[in-house]
């Protein structure tokens, strides 16, 4: 299906250009069919919040959860947060660098965001730190959604989910499950409209090309570049963390980590990677399996390292392209979505995963979201490194929480609980 998607991105790009330097009696034509291509974004978007305030709900009951089912879960936990908040520091750092030294050119931009629209809200006025305070806990929270005022959503739903972790079992139970069945229903919903992909990418593709002709292209090439640079980045930052903070050799670890990058790189799935990060971790790390069998099926399942870093990546990217400077207060509240979007959002397919993690911190940063529904098509680069990133996380974080701790250890703890 990324295939599709990417080649009819191609195709419409070719087509709105040979409209306009060739056929420009067409135009008419082209318009109808961009007009589609805004149909099938707003299908897209109108599930965004839903599956935003569900996939919080139930996974920080999941969370919770775990959280009390040891200390070493408590302290795999505590990491991932850690580490998922220095990731985002990185990426905002690390893009905007990218974005200094390499800007986009002004009427390429222009012309570009011209072909999918400018609609969305501006932030006129930058907010005080008084009044992003107050506005952080919605008074009315179905305003909050319909005004899309995600923050103030996210704090209401991770309060919510904290809340149900309080209730009785039968009680929590009905309410994580129907906000699952909810979560459920929208990731159908959205499989629906990816079915129709290439034809939306297709469309909104001729409308950037009958503004822009074939110099879209290049603006799609540097947004590739900059958000694959800076993904890739942070994959190195992870091997080095496994280096120094998890005080695995250089050798070792690179030499047991190869099998899973080849995997990872191949499937774009940590999931398909779990086995081959385990043989890792229990073979050539020499992770006890106390702490490999529990930290890494937990990684897996609510930490995504790289998450973070390209979802503020494209955020950013996008901000640039129309001339928006987020303020420091829009961007803490964009890296605690990013957050909380990493832990949402696990497990959910690659294309469903773009859209409900970074249209809320396009809201949050007062982003406009037309562009996203270009941006997917040619997200099968970046996700490559997205991928490569989120394993090599966790088997940094697994050689932090188990150093120190050795196989002995673990032989010697089974003697004293059979004693």
């Amino acid at each position: 299906m990324s295939l599709l998607v990417f080649a009819g991105l191609i195709a419409g790009l070719a087509a709105g250009a040979l409209i306009r330097a060739e056929a420009p009696q067409l135009t008419a034509v082209g318009e109808g069919v961009e007009a589609f291509g805004g149909l099938w974004l707003n299908t897209l978007r109108m599930t965004v919040i839903p599956l935003v305030v569900s996939l919080l709900i139930t996974g920080i009951a999941s969370v919770a959860d775990a959280g009390k089912t040891g200390g070493l879960v408590l302290r795999a936990i505590l990491l991932f947060t850690v580490l998922i908040f220095f990731a985002a520091t990185y990426s905002v750092i690390a893009t905007n660098s990218f974005l200094a030294a390499w800007p986009v050119d002004r009427e390429a931009a222009a012309a570009f965001i011209a072909g999918v629209g400018d609609q969305a809200v501006r932030v006129v006025e930058p907010p005080t730190f008084a009044s992003w305070l107050q506005g952080l806990a919605p008074y009315n929270p179905v305003k909050a959604a319909a005004e899309d005022g995600v923050l103030a959503l996210v704090v209401f739903s991770v309060f919510f989910g904290f809340a149900t972790t309080r209730l009785a079992p039968p009680m929590r139970d009905q309410i994580v499950g129907f906000f699952r069945a909810v979560s459920e229903a929208m990731i159908v919903i959205v499989g629906w409209v990816l079915l129709a992909g290439p034809l939306g990418v297709f469309a909104l593709a001729l409308g950037v090309g009958l503004h822009t002709g074939f110099g879209a292209a290049g603006t799609l090439a540097q947004y590739v570049v900059i958000v694959t640079s800076v993904t890739a980045g942070i994959t190195v930052v992870a091997w080095l963390i496994a280096i120094t903070l998890g005080g695995q050799p250089i050798g070792r670890f690179t030499t047991a980590a190869t099998p899973v990058w080849a995997i990872a790189a191949s499937t774009q799935s940590s999931l398909a990677s779990l086995p081959a990060m385990l043989d890792a971790a229990l073979r050539g790390l020499r992770i006890p399996p106390s702490v490999a069998d529990v930290v890494l099926p937990l990684a897996v399942a609510i930490f995504r390292f790289t998450s973070p870093v390209a979802n503020l990546a494209v955020v950013f990217f996008v901000a640039h392209l129309y001339g928006i400077q987020p303020t420091p207060l829009q961007i803490a509240g964009g890296v605690f979505v990013a957050y909380a979007m990493s832990v949402a959002s696990v497990g959910l397919p690659g294309q469903v995963s773009f859209i409900a993690s970074i249209a809320p911190i396009c809201l949050a940063l007062g982003v406009p979201t037309e562009v996203l529904g270009i941006l997917i098509a040619v997200e099968v680069f970046p996700d490559i490194f997205r991928t490569l990133g989120n394993v090599t996380g966790d088997l940094a974080a697994t050689s932090i929480l188990a150093r120190g701790r050795t196989r002995e250890d673990d032989i010697a703890a089974a003697v004293a609980d059979e004693g």
